[in-house]
């Protein structure tokens, strides 16, 4: 899936985020992001938290080893994982 590359053992995430959806979940691609919905509204920052905790949970990885590298105040993110333990199926390493 596009927006999903590696660089060196870390993973970086280019995603195009939903808040306030019923459940969270990966949804496919926008363009060349990943698309995610996510229950969390977009307010004081609870939206990116909510982001950082369902992606760590995926990676099986824990919260301090995922960070946001641009887009905190947009639904237009650019996150690293840092050396997941799993990769999700919708995830191809490139």
């Amino acid at each position: 899936m596009r927006g999903c590359r590696r660089d060196g053992d870390d993973l970086i995430l280019t995603l195009r985020i939903q808040p306030k959806a019923s459940r969270d979940e990966v949804c496919g691609e926008h363009g060349e992001a990943i698309r995610i919905r996510i229950t969390a509204p977009p307010v004081e920052g609870r939206a990116n938290t909510h982001l950082i905790g369902f992606l760590a949970k995926l990676f099986k990885v824990p919260k301090g080893r995922v960070s946001l590298i641009s887009g905190e105040g947009g639904r237009d993110k650019v996150v690293r994982v840092q050396s997941p333990r799993e990769l999700p199926g919708w995830c191809v390493d490139r």
